[in-house]
C-alpha cells in the first residue's frame, strides 16, 4: 500500500509541475475581443489580465459616453470570459478532465 501512496504523490507533483508550467504559458497567451462592429477591442491574456483596450475614433461620441462605457465593458467582459475559456480547456487537458476545486 505504501508503494501505491508513494507514486500517487510523484503523480500529484507531476501534475502540480506541469500545471505551473501551463499557467506561465497561459500567461503569455492571449485573446481578443471585440463590440460596436470593431470599434472598441480588449486583449486579455490567460492569466485573466486586460492587456489593452483599443478605442477606433469613430466609438467616441461626446453626446454618447454611455455607449462608449457599455462598449468598453461589453469587449472586455468578453476577452476575460475567452481567457478563462482557454484556461479551463488547457487546465482540463493536464487534469484529464477531473474537476478539483481551488485548482484553477
Amino acid at each position: 500500500m505504501g508503494g501505491n501512496m508513494a507514486k500517487m504523490m510523484k503523480q500529484v507533483q507531476k501534475m502540480q509541475a506541469e500545471m505551473a508550467k501551463m499557467q506561465e504559458e497561459l500567461g503569455n497567451r492571449t485573446v481578443e475581443s471585440t463590440a460596436g462592429g470593431g470599434v472598441v477591442k480588449a486583449v486579455a491574456n490567460g492569466k485573466l489580465e486586460v492587456l489593452a483596450v483599443e478605442i477606433k475614433p469613430e466609438a467616441v461620441d461626446p453626446e454618447d459616453v454611455e455607449m462608449l462605457q457599455d462598449l468598453i465593458l461589453t469587449a472586455v467582459n468578453e476577452a476575460l470570459r475567452k481567457a478563462q475559456e482557454m484556461m479551463t480547456t488547457e487546465m482540463g487537458k493536464l487534469t484529464g478532465g477531473l474537476n478539483i476545486p481551488g485548482l484553477f
